[in-house]
């Protein structure tokens, strides 16, 4: 079982090309709940929707969001009925907000509707919210603290981040199947998604980090920085007002206590040589995913790395 913690747009990018190369019935997901939010009185969860579509074969691959080929004659109205409509739920993405929303309103867990949906969807890989505790990312700007998607979205994270905090985070608990999987898997990915506030809020829930220094299973995660710079989004501003540097050097030090092995671009050779005489395992391969055989080839080179010739070329040169 390939277990993979994920969130964001790399992460569901890097679950596409897993999709392709792996059974579905092998995948476990591991998913951000911190960017959850109410909206029009509904809950949503944008990263649980994006991994549930990506593996349903019905994600937008235009915006890397919602569905494709959805319609927005909703937003439209509840715009002018003078609504908020800077969050952009399309009409068919809206069906599964009110289903999610009746569901936990009868009382099932996140846990519980996310399988429900997935299967209704045809889903046979597994998702696991994080946590069935409600955990809001909550980022501190010049202009008050805001939630993830009011910076991320509505202000199109423009604003200084003076800090990151995952509110709820002390009374979570890891979401029936999530640290079982971690210690049960024969590898552990993550995904190229923002360490700080797509896998951070992930590590944050008690118990999930220990059990990835716990497991049998190597653990390897793919860098979102390529070349000092985010591949997209504010993950570079994020990491930075965490003090960590923008750099495969900071992904891995997000990740230091429990990192078998860092994958980076192969445009960041002479950097994974420096953090490999560092004492980090560096393997060099093409991330960046912009069609679909792109996402499959680094989905294959990762897994690649545990099996075989693949696995002792990554141990003797991390080119």
């Amino acid at each position: 079982m390939i277990v993979v913690l994920t969130g964001g747009t790399g992460g569901a990018k890097f679950v596409d090309g897993l999709r392709q190369v792996v059974s579905p019935k092998d995948l476990t997901i591991i998913v951000n709940t911190g960017d959850d939010l109410e909206w029009w009185g509904l809950y949503l969860s944008p990263d649980l929707d994006s991994i549930t579509y990506v593996l349903a074969g019905m994600l937008s691959k235009e915006r890397g969001w919602g569905v494709k080929g959805d319609t927005f004659f909703c937003l439209q109205a509840m715009g002018d009925l003078g609504q908020p409509i800077w969050f952009h739920v399309g009409d068919r993405d809206l069906a599964i907000h009110l289903l999610r929303s009746k569901l936990l309103g009868q009382g099932k867990s996140l846990s519980e509707v996310t399988t429900e949906i997935a299967a209704k969807m045809g889903v046979q890989a597994r998702i696991l919210p994080m946590s069935d505790s409600r955990v809001e990312t909550r980022i501190g700007t010049p202009v008050g603290e805001l939630g993830f998607e009011e910076y991320f979205v509505q202000r199109w994270y423009q604003d200084p981040v003076e800090s990151v905090r995952f509110a709820g985070i002390a009374d979570a608990e890891p979401a029936p199947g999530v640290i079982e999987a971690i210690k049960s898997a024969s590898l552990v990915l993550l995904a190229p998604s923002n360490p700080v506030t797509s896998i951070g809020p992930i590590l944050a829930v008690p118990g999930i980090r220990e059990a990835l220094r716990e497991t049998a299973a190597p653990v390897a995660a793919i860098s979102p920085i390529v070349g000092g710079a985010a591949v997209s989004g504010p993950a570079g501003v994020l990491m930075a007002s965490q003090g960590l540097p923008v750099s495969l050097a900071g992904v891995a030090q997000a990740y230091h206590d429990f990192l078998d092995v860092l994958v980076a671009d192969v445009s960041d050779a002479q950097a994974a040589e420096e953090l490999q005489r560092s004492g980090f395992r560096v393997h060099c391969a093409r991330t960046l995913m912009r069609t679909a055989e792109e996402k499959a080839a680094l989905a294959r080179s990762v897994i690649s790395l545990f099996t075989g010739e693949g696995a002792a070329h990554a141990a003797a040169d991390p080119s």
